[in-house]
């Protein structure tokens, strides 16, 4: 943290981005840390490959977003958040690896600390709860702005507070950003009851997919590119689809599918905690946490959850 801290106080300029597939971690971490550099007195810009989901656009600053990144010469640094390598950023991503100050705040399990100032805490409930450590460490003022960012990201990337990697700091953490200015119902209310009509439509759809394997103990759900069509409905709606298909009683690891093409899933992976899914994920160049995981796989759907189902098997 320490060096972190100098590279901010000795720098004007920072990029700041994360991966593909934005969640409420990425999005609320990225936008804390844009209002911490701008009430330093910094120059901060945020570049994420894909569109803010619908149920985050409430969060203060993501109008600042943009989606186009052209040349990174007059960035003195980049921030690269919740990302256990650089390719997760997306198209962007071998611009940034050339810049010559890259930091890498993550909480993945799979992170190598390949690439860049790596601040990496695996037993973190979240970047945000790294990044809340980090403001505290420089004594910085956390503004409403900040705690409603934080909260965000602590409170998604916990299942709101129901995840294994829910600890004692994660409470302290939420409690003051509650005393701060962060509002537990009306952030609650953003994120979780504010579905578009698309998305149960699709829900539905998905749920006449749901099939288990391993005497109950494994359940998969799988959703293709005619279903999103034939329900309206985008890609960001089938966030926290494979935690229904989790909360099955007796299933241990949900195994959701996304067709992103004929012949390639993305495979999203959740574990009670008994199975480590980081390691299913690994053997496919996916990666992740022990009970949250997620890698991408060629091949027909049958083959492709056959696969799945004998690595989570094997252990």
């Amino acid at each position: 943290m320490n060096r972190i801290i100098d590279v901010i106080a000795s720098n004007r300029s920072f990029l700041i981005t994360s991966h593909v597939r934005l969640d409420g971690d990425a999005v609320g971490s990225e936008l804390a840390l844009y209002h911490l550099l701008k009430n330093l007195g910094k120059e901060a810009v945020v570049y994420n490959e894909d569109e803010t989901p619908g149920n985050y656009r409430f969060l203060p600053g993501t109008e600042v977003i943009v989606h186009f990144l052209g040349t990174v010469d007059h960035f003195d640094a980049a921030f690269v958040l919740d990302c256990s390598e650089i390719s997760r950023v997306g198209d962007a991503a071998s611009r940034i690896l050339g810049m010559k100050t890259i930091i890498n705040i993550d909480h993945h399990i799979s992170n190598t600390g390949s690439f860049g100032l790596s601040f990496a805490d695996p037993g973190a409930s979240s970047v945000g709860e790294l990044l809340y450590r980090l403001i505290e460490k420089m004594g910085a003022p956390v503004t409403r702005e900040i705690a409603v960012n934080l909260y965000t990201a602590i409170v998604t990337d916990t299942g709101s507070f129901r995840y294994s990697n829910t600890g004692e700091d994660t409470f302290r953490i939420a409690g003051k950003l509650v005393k701060m200015g962060a509002d537990p119902y009306g952030i609650a209310e953003k994120i979780y009851e504010n579905n578009p009509k698309e998305r149960i439509r699709l829900l539905e759809k998905v749920l006449g997919t749901l099939e288990f394997a391993w005497d109950g103990r494994i359940s998969t759900l799988w959703v293709s590119r005619q279903m999103l069509k034939d329900a309206g409905a985008l890609p960001e709606h089938t966030d926290n689809f494979v935690d229904l298909a989790r909360s099955v009683e007796g299933v241990e690891v949900a195994a959701f599918f996304t067709e992103m093409e004929k012949n390639l899933y993305k495979v999203s992976l959740r574990s009670k905690g008994r199975i480590n899914v980081a390691k299913v994920a690994g053997r496919f160049g996916g990666g992740g946490h022990f009970s949250a995981a997620a890698c991408k796989i060629e091949g027909g759907l049958e083959g492709v959850k056959n696969r799945i189902v004998q690595a989570v098997m094997a252990g």
